[in-house]
């Protein structure tokens, strides 16, 4: 599912896109506006991978907007003038949609624009909003950035490639269920470590990528853990030798 959002200064041209992201069964419109600095707050805030942008805005037009997006998202251009056309393409949008915008030529670009972001691998970066330890602050985690989980009794610490760990009003034994699947496993009763990140088990400790901790894998947890490991295993199959 692709989330996105609209900015253009006319209701209407709101109301005929909304209906159109509705027809759309990989899009999921998250935010619609008339004011580009709602927008703004609205990509800072919301996972958002495509924008409906009007070219013809008082105050800013679309063309400077895209500037202030520093990439955050993808772009299809609206409007009712053909001539900025060339000049959208030339600020990398995945597409120009021309007023009034019938649905069959929006479903094409909206079609492009999931090929687009399927490519690139943005749409399938999830993540998670933790409580920490600041009362009323939730903190945003990828997924894809978490290196291993370290339980605290009533906390846990989120270890995080390049930025600094983050602690979070949460019991170990939960957060497991949640995070279950082929990126995570629980090796230790107080630790959950992110598979990708492995690179070398040497007996009872696991050592990964961005850390100099080792991290030791629980007697109770090693079979599973081992098990799955063993399917990555590549060895000689039997009578073969290298110098075969």
């Amino acid at each position: 599912m692709i989330n996105c959002i609209i900015l253009d200064d006319e209701e209407h041209a709101i109301e005929l896109l909304t209906l159109h992201i509705e027809q759309t069964p990989f899009l999921k419109l998250v935010g619609a506006t008339t004011d580009p600095i709602e927008a703004l707050e609205l990509l800072n805030s919301v996972d958002v991978q495509l924008l409906f942008l009007d070219i013809q805005m008082p105050g800013m037009t679309g063309l400077e907007f895209i500037q202030l997006l520093n990439g955050k998202c993808r772009v299809i251009l609206t409007t009712a003038f053909r001539e900025y056309a060339l000049e959208g393409f030339d600020n990398n949008v995945v597409d120009y949609l021309l007023k009034p915008i019938i649905f069959s030529r929006f479903f094409k670009a909206a079609q492009r624009a999931q090929d687009i972001i399927l490519a690139s691998g943005k749409d399938t970066e999830d993540f998670i909003l933790v409580k920490t330890e600041y009362k009323g602050k939730l903190m945003r985690i990828k997924l894809n950035d978490i290196i291993y989980i370290e339980g605290m009794r009533k906390y846990v610490r989120f270890h995080i490639r390049d930025a600094e760990p983050i602690t979070a009003l949460l019991n170990i034994g939960g957060l497991e269920g949640r995070l279950a699947g082929d990126r995570f496993v629980r090796i230790h009763k107080s630790f959950i470590i992110a598979i990708p990140f492995i690179t070398m088990i040497n007996g009872n400790m696991v050592y990964l990528e961005f850390t100099k901790e080792k991290i030791p894998i629980g007697q109770s947890y090693r079979d599973v853990f081992m098990g799955q490991m063993r399917e990555k295993v590549i060895t000689n199959k039997p009578g073969n030798s290298a110098a075969d």
